[in-house]
């Protein structure tokens, strides 16, 4: 597995095994079946609810705790100091660990500024080894990072083929932020994994559509998180380090970003008034 060197110099791995929309009953056999065929990377969230899952899986395998990455992400029902330290510290309960390799603040949406303060301690006393923000935009990124003493160490966003992020990405690499890639397949919408320059590549590759919109991340420097819950197909998304794009595909396939977000608005009244009132 390659790794990106974060500004702390920590690092992280280009592919994480996400379990969002995982149900609880089913994540201890899909983590235990994603560490069998290689993942070494988990990427998890309070508001997922399957900390604990996690966490007995990976008590189940035996795998040393210094061989994997995990992450976790702070929900806002938890934001402001208090409610952060207390609700991590519940977190590494449930994963059955005493440290996180890396740590976010999950949405710009309540006390954030609070919360991002809870993470800078955490990590000087070594209970994050890296922390961070996610879906954080240009703007508010800058804004905290202009406001802390720790440069976030990674910003997590939405990032496909449909909605590449070019403009935050040179915010983040000005300030030395990494950029971490969700939901990369954009769920397969407007028939995303037939598109005729995405089938040219593949086929010039030997490889999937799929294999190659994460390839195209890599290649751009920017690690992601990935999810099934079949086997053959866990493995074939971490299958990527035996080929590798050019700039003049890379720049092909930028021809599909339509520049829009094609899930929801992430600073639209409706969505904070829906996140903020999720209760972990």
């Amino acid at each position: 597995m390659d790794f990106k060197k974060l500004n702390n110099n920590e690092k992280i791995p280009f592919i994480s095994f996400g379990v969002f929309d995982i149900n609880p009953e089913d994540t201890k056999k899909a983590v235990l079946d994603a560490l069998d065929v290689g993942y070494r990377s988990f990427d998890n969230a309070q508001v997922y609810y399957n900390e604990k899952e996690v966490g007995q899986a990976i008590s189940e395998s035996e795998i040393p705790r210094d061989d994997l990455y995990l992450t976790t992400k702070v929900w806002v029902s938890n934001s402001g100091y208090d409610k952060t330290m207390k609700s991590v510290n519940k977190s590494l309960e449930d994963l059955q660990t005493d440290y996180l390799d890396l740590l976010l603040v999950h949405v710009p949406f309540g006390d954030y500024y609070g919360s991002y303060r809870a993470l800078q301690d955490l990590q000087k006393e070594g209970t994050a080894l890296s922390i961070g923000v996610s879906n954080f935009d240009p703007a508010r990124l800058l804004d905290l990072d202009m406001h802390n003493d720790v440069t976030p160490q990674v910003n997590q966003v939405e990032t496909s083929p449909y909605y590449q992020q070019y403009g935050a990405n040179e915010m983040m690499k000005k300030l030395g932020v990494a950029h971490q890639s969700w939901g990369a397949l954009a769920d397969g919408e407007n028939n995303l994994f037939s598109n005729p320059i995405l089938v040219d590549i593949a086929e010039k590759y030997g490889k999937t559509t799929v294999q190659v919109i994460f390839r195209c991340l890599i290649d751009r420097g920017i690690p992601f998180s990935c999810k099934s819950l079949k086997p053959h197909r866990m493995k074939e998304n971490i299958d990527l380090f035996d080929f590798k794009l050019n700039k003049k595909e890379i720049e092909k396939i930028r021809q599909l970003d339509s520049g829009e977000d094609p899930f929801e608005e992430y600073f639209s009244a409706e969505l904070v008034e829906d996140f903020c009132s999720e209760i972990v």
